[in-house]
């Protein structure tokens, strides 16, 4: 998961329904707390069988909303409309076929339902959990979409193993896409990039040396990977190009797995054309072995050669290729001279943005969770930006590229 520093400013009211899935919960409502969110949860009388109210209310700090008409000093008459005035963004986590209807068609005969009805549809995230064959219906599917024309962002569930002891359709989605669909719900940009298409390279790529060695580097691909979450939540289309991880690709989100150089280049070459925005993240190799041995090098007493040969640069490809109205935004990982250099790369690969960072720099290192960048423009402006969360760097990132298209 990404952390943020908007989730300091979240107030997330939990839904939770009478699913097998609501054992999860737990885990979803300690992340938020953890990254500073203030949570407050309701729940469906089936929902209790699975996850009980004493759970919620140590996890939260607060009374758990169990009843329209609760006999509590707690609890006014219209805590409902308090709750959902309250709220930033409403997660129904699990979400049943049932709430899923009920929602769809505006009913409203418990807590929940009652109070999701006062809250704009377009601040609710709903995550269904259910049977495979439940999930297949075509009423349940009806629902889902016309929720979704509604506005309300849905978080579909995963394939997996089921309750009842088979595979299939229905899992609820796991934490990663839990919190990336909290986090589109909530985004003060949702949507800004409709109908746009964003190309992003992310991670390390390897040359083989031999079938077991290869060249390659530290970069883990978190910073294109956020970048990927910020252009979803913005609602584009995302086209994710990534070298070996262990990042699981976002959900809508196509992800193309490439090893080395050569691969990443022909997949970005395939893709650029449709793109809008183009930005290479990636920690790409510059040099491969000229010749890759079919068996393993033996450890000799002498020195070891070898002969490298450039890969190809793919930023400067496609700044030569690009059209009117592209966008393409660089990277520039460097130790010395990092402005200068970064500028330089800006011109020679005709970029419309570069982002520069040292990994020399406390927080700002391969495989961490935050970075500290600045971001330089064409006409001369620099942005630096103090050490912050991944996916808030990539915020900014989008920030300014926005601002530059809009001139």
């Amino acid at each position: 998961m990404f952390t943020s520093n908007l989730y300091k400013e979240l107030k997330l009211l939990v839904g939770i329904t009478g699913g097998i899935a609501a054992y999860k919960v737990p885990e979803y409502i300690r992340f938020f707390i953890k990254a500073g969110a203030s949570v407050r949860t309701m729940i469906t009388e089936a929902g209790k069988q699975f996850v009980t109210p004493v759970t919620l209310e140590t996890l939260t700090g607060f009374p758990v909303e169990q009843e329209l008409f609760p006999r509590s000093d707690s609890f006014s008459g219209t805590h409902h409309i308090s709750s959902a005035d309250w709220a930033t963004v409403a997660a129904v986590v699990p979400a049943t076929a049932n709430i899923l209807a009920k929602y769809s068609q505006g009913l409203a005969d418990d807590v929940v339902s009652t109070t999701l009805l006062a809250i704009p549809p377009e601040k609710v995230m709903m995550a269904p959990a259910m049977n495979v064959h439940m999930w297949q219906n075509p009423a349940v599917q009806q629902n889902v979409n016309r929720l979704k024309g509604y506005g309300v962002e849905i978080c579909p569930p995963e394939y997996g193993f089921l309750a009842e002891g088979y595979e299939g359709m229905g899992r609820l989605a796991n934490l990663n896409f839990l919190v990336q669909a909290t986090y589109r719900t909530m985004h003060p940009f949702r949507n800004s990039l409709k109908g746009k298409t964003v190309l992003i390279t992310a991670g390390r790529t390897e040359e083989p040396l031999d079938p077991v060695r290869m060249l390659t580097n530290r970069s883990s691909g978190k910073m294109g990977f956020a970048l990927a979450w910020e252009a979803f939540a913005r609602g584009a289309e995302v086209i994710l190009i990534h070298g070996p991880t262990d990042l699981p690709v976002p959900y809508d989100v196509v992800g193309i797995g490439v090893r080395t150089a050569e691969e990443m280049f022909h997949k970005v070459e395939e893709y650029f054309p449709q793109a809008d925005i183009f930005i290479s993240a990636a920690a790409v190799a510059d040099f491969k072995p000229v010749q890759q041995a079919t068996s393993k090098i033996k450890k000799k007493s002498k020195e070891l050669t070898l002969k490298l040969e450039p890969t190809p640069d793919i930023l400067k490809i496609m700044g030569q290729r690009k059209k009117a109205g592209q966008f393409i935004v660089g990277f520039a990982v460097e130790t010395d001279h990092v402005e200068r250099n970064a500028r330089k790369k800006l011109q020679e690969k005709n970029l419309d943005l570069i982002v520069a960072n040292n990994p020399l720099e406390s927080g700002a290192a391969f495989g961490v969770e935050t970075n500290r960048v600045t971001i330089i423009t064409p006409a001369g402006e620099t942005h630096k930006l103090e050490l912050m969360p991944k996916l808030d760097v990539a915020r900014e990132i989008f920030n300014v590229l926005t601002r530059l298209s809009d001139k």
